[in-house]
């Protein structure tokens, strides 16, 4: 919401600075983006007047305008012919820094020859002093300019650009910001009734209203215009607009986006002659009933959708568009004129289904009072009548099924105090709301005040909105500092927390890079990595109204946008890519919430070791990816086993099951290449995903710590003929389970011509260690030959000659 300082010096006197303002805006709660000078750069521009023109001797679409400066006169060439002798313009004389029309880049002026004639200055456009996009046309100055002002004094302004929060309707208006500067600073705040002369029919004789969904539209005003002249608006309209970032279009559009940025009120003109059966109905649209909005889009609407109709069909769909065949066109003799309340869900609901972002949707899916409606529609026909835009119909029509009585609120003095630590006075705090517009009373207790909440203010319902009026008026930062009472509750950490942090650590140790991505995808994105949603409860969640298709469901996986990842990545990067997200996945359960599983999945692919005159481009598998595993469960002082898995979205013979003492906490393997395939990877890539849930219940057991060893090790290697289906687990777990066996590391596998077939050779080196005595040659036989029998008789395993 910009607002510009002239603007608000018609409701307010301004006792600060505008860059004081903002700053007790900014403390009170009102977030200010920034504070924006218009025409700080004017120099050397100023207002003068056309007192001739002539044709270029040298160029038929030239002119020569001679200019009264108030410091003399000059001739300058000029391209426009919207302007006329007695004109005021603004001229910029040598020196002025203004912004080419051609290519939007700032130029000093110099003394130029065009076409034979040197021009000593400009007259300037819009765009030329960077007001807006107008190039083609010259800035005519209103009559009563001063000619040899400064155009800075006469054109410029500050604006404070404000970021409104949702609750504060009311602050996306002129009007509404008065207010608040008003009680910031302690001066009175001037708004005037409308008043305007009424000269048409009774408007009762001329339309009737009708509410037909009284839950969707709790309030619908409207005033009649006879007699309407469409052409262009006052310049200081014109202005004020622009600068608010609006662009002027025509009297009667311009009026109605002026009070709307004035008051926070949308209104919508209809063409009055347009408007069959002279009635309005304001219901729900039909089933497949279609409207062409004012874009000239067909729009197809659904019966969640309220409209605004007359006695044959849809003119309007509430508070979001108006419909092309009640449109106000230069031909226009008589309008009706709108201002409405509609509840905000619905505006909100209807404008993101439709597709259709405009200002009078945003103010009206933040809860506008219905309050507002009426002055604001009194407020656009007074400006209608006084600019000479049309004449009034006597009267207005107010429909209004949902009238409320204000409800006072009760507001604790002693309940103020504990919850912000200062000791306000009743005196202060009665003052502070009464400055807001709250009317306030003392109750009869005498700990309370009652206190009513003015109609636009429709964000104070509870005793708790009043207790931060106070804080944020009287200033937060001149609430003290003060110590706490009572020690901090001991603090329980949260041990999937401490998991989470000890895994980004340890992946990021490993060469992995963190993503975060968003917890909604689409649904191309889920068939790509082999979850659909089906008709079932059982599928992706779908999201009721989505933003766009690519985020329609939450996530069932992580998969998804890590492979997206990935490849992005690929395209612009050779050697390794190591990728890693933790995040909810989101599980669908019948008739309950969804499961949010807190997961961790990484990706990795590519080589093994960046390019160097020492590496052999050696490409990562499978082993890297359970390596990073175990390293990792390494940091938390656990040890997985695997087993073959079943997972459909890996290789059928490059993929396991992660366990931790016989529960499965998670999958590791190469991606399948049809699933790869589908995110256009032409690589293997090997994926690791881990349930925290499941491992969290490991990590947070107590670690046993032993001791260094005092006593000398001792090893043995050992060279075993196994089945090919034996695995490397199945024979370590076995090695392992003796006690003197401190480690058992496999160094070789070999299948070939000296192994049968069906068979293989894995070799390994056992390190044997005892805690209380240096072992001995015979000890260290004695239970290696045990480990043979006991593999030999389990697995078939004999030694390797």
């Amino acid at each position: 919401m910009k607002v510009p300082i002239k603007w608000l010096k018609d409701y307010l006197n301004m006792v600060v600075p505008p860059g004081d303002l903002a700053n007790r805006l900014m403390m009170s709660g009102n977030e200010v983006k920034a504070v924006l000078s218009v025409g700080e750069n004017w120099d050397n521009v100023g207002v003068a007047r056309v007192t001739a023109i002539s044709p270029h001797p040298n160029a038929d679409k030239l002119r020569l305008a001679t200019v009264d400066t108030g410091k003399g006169t000059e001739t300058v060439v000029c391209g426009a012919w919207n302007f006329g002798c007695g004109d005021k313009v603004a001229f910029a004389s040598i020196g002025a820094v203004l912004i080419d029309g051609h290519n939007g880049q700032t130029l000093r002026l110099k003394p130029a020859k065009i076409r034979g004639v040197e021009s000593r200055g400009m007259i300037c456009s819009e765009m030329e002093l960077g007001i807006s996009q107008e190039h083609n046309e010259i800035l005519v100055l209103p009559a009563d300019a001063p000619v040899g002002m400064s155009l800075q004094e006469y054109l410029g302004d500050t604006i404070i650009d404000l970021d409104v929060t949702p609750n504060r309707p009311d602050c996306l208006s002129i009007i509404g910001i008065a207010r608040e500067a008003a009680s910031l600073t302690g001066q009175p705040v001037h708004i005037q009734e409308p008043v305007y002369q009424e000269t048409g029919n009774p408007i009762e004789s001329c339309i009737r209203i009708e509410i037909e969904a009284e839950d969707l539209c709790s309030r619908y005003c409207a005033s009649l215009i006879s007699d309407v002249q469409i052409r262009p608006s006052p310049q200081w309209m014109q202005d004020r607009l622009i600068a608010c970032g609006m662009r002027p279009i025509n009297n009667v559009v311009d009026i109605s986006n002026y009070v709307m940025l004035e008051y926070g009120q949308p209104l919508h003109t209809f063409d009055y002659d347009r408007i069959a059966g002279r009635k309005i109905i304001v219901r729900r649209a039909s089933a497949d009933e279609v409207i062409t909005s004012l874009d000239g889009v067909e729009r197809k609407l659904n019966q969640n959708m309220l409209v605004i109709a007359d006695g044959a069909r849809a003119v309007a769909v509430a508070g979001v568009m108006g419909g092309l065949n009640s449109e106000v066109t230069e031909k226009t003799l008589n309008i009706l004129l709108e201002a409405a309340s509609f509840k905000a869900t619905s505006i909100h609901s209807t404008g993101e289904a439709l597709g259709i972002p405009s200002e009078s949707r945003y103010r009206f899916e933040r809860g506008i009072s219905a309050g507002v409606a009426l002055p604001a529609l009194k407020r656009a026909t007074q400006l209608i009548v006084e600019l000479g835009a049309g004449k009034a119909a006597r009267g207005w029509i107010d429909v209004y099924p949902g009238r409320k009585i204000p409800q006072p609120v009760k507001l604790s003095v002693i309940r103020l105090k504990k919850l912000l630590g200062v000791d306000f006075t009743r005196e202060q705090i009665m003052n502070t709301l009464v400055s807001l517009g709250i009317e306030c009373r003392q109750s009869g207790l005498n700990d309370e005040i009652e206190a009513v909440a003015p109609y636009w203010r429709s964000d104070i319902n509870i005793e708790e909105d009043l207790i931060e009026e106070v804080a944020r008026i009287q200033g937060y930062d001149k609430i003290p500092n003060t110590l706490l009472a009572d020690p901090l509750p001991p603090v329980n950490p949260d041990p999937l927390i401490k998991l989470k942090d000890v895994i980004r650590s340890g992946l990021t140790a490993h060469g992995f890079t963190e993503i975060l991505n968003f917890s909604l995808v689409g649904r191309d994105l889920l068939s790509k990595i082999g979850t659909v949603a089906p008709a079932s409860s059982a599928g992706p969640l779908r999201v009721t109204n989505p933003m766009t298709s690519d985020m329609e469901f939450l996530r069932t996986s992580l998969r998804g946008n890590l492979l997206n990842a990935f490849a992005a990545n690929r395209r612009y990067q050779e050697g390794s890519i190591r990728l890693f997200e933790l995040g909810r996945v989101y599980l669908a359960r019948e008739h309950n919430l969804p499961d949010e599983r807190e997961t961790v999945c990484a990706l990795m692919g590519g080589l093994r070791f960046e390019r160097s005159w020492q590496s052999q481009n050696e490409v990562m598998d499978f082993f890297d990816a359970k390596g990073t595993i175990e390293g990792l469960l390494l940091y938390l002082g656990l040890s997985a086993a695997f087993e073959k898995g079943q997972d459909g979205g890996l290789h059928p013979g490059k993929q396991a099951d992660i366990y931790i003492k016989k529960q499965k906490i998670g999958v590791v393997g190469e991606v399948h290449p049809a699933v790869a395939l589908g995110f256009e990877i032409n690589e293997p890539v090997y994926l690791i995903e881990m349930d925290l849930k499941a491992l969290v219940q490991f990590a947070a057991a107590d670690r046993i710590y032993r001791p260094i060893g005092k006593f000398p090790s001792t090893t043995r290697d050992m060279a075993l003929i196994v089945a090919s289906e034996i695995t490397h687990q199945q024979i370590q777990k076995i090695i392992t389970s003796f006690g003197l066996t401190e480690l058992a590391e496999i160094f070789d596998v070999y299948a070939g011509e000296q192994v049968p077939p069906g068979k293989k050779s894995l070799a390994y080196r056992l390190t044997y260690r005892s805690p209380d005595h240096t072992l001995t040659d015979q000890e260290v036989n004695r239970v290696h030959q045990q480990i043979l029998d006991r593999l030999n008789k389990e697995l078939g395993a004999v030694l390797r000659s």
